[in-house]
């Protein structure tokens, strides 16, 4: 699978997971931080598709910021969301951070 779906499908995971956050609890740091990370993750998915600098970054620090947020609560709570969201954020992490290490190299 190509870095941009990738990124596509990682930004509908993670901004759909924000909205039914909201929709759900009517947690708006859940929509806020969802829908966030999504933007990020799609913006990265435009410019990897697009041939354009700094879109395996963007997505790269999508999936950092998610895996800051998620993994320590996934450790705390042990609870099914944020394990979820720690292993999209480790793909993420995993998919990227090979992609950025191959072409800095």
């Amino acid at each position: 699978m190509s870095l941009d779906n990738v990124a596509y499908i990682l930004a509908a995971l993670t901004a759909g997971g924000g909205i039914t956050g909201y929709v759900r609890t009517g947690s708006v740091p859940s929509i806020a931080a969802g829908c966030s990370v999504g933007a990020l993750y799609a913006l990265g998915a435009m410019r990897i598709s697009n041939r354009q600098p700094y879109g395996i970054e963007l997505a790269l620090l999508a999936s950092v910021v998610l895996a800051g947020s998620s993994i320590p609560r996934a450790i705390k709570s042990g609870k099914p969301l944020p394990i979820g969201l720690s292993l999209l954020a480790a793909y993420g992490l995993y998919s990227f951070g090979s992609a950025w290490s191959a072409r800095v190299r």
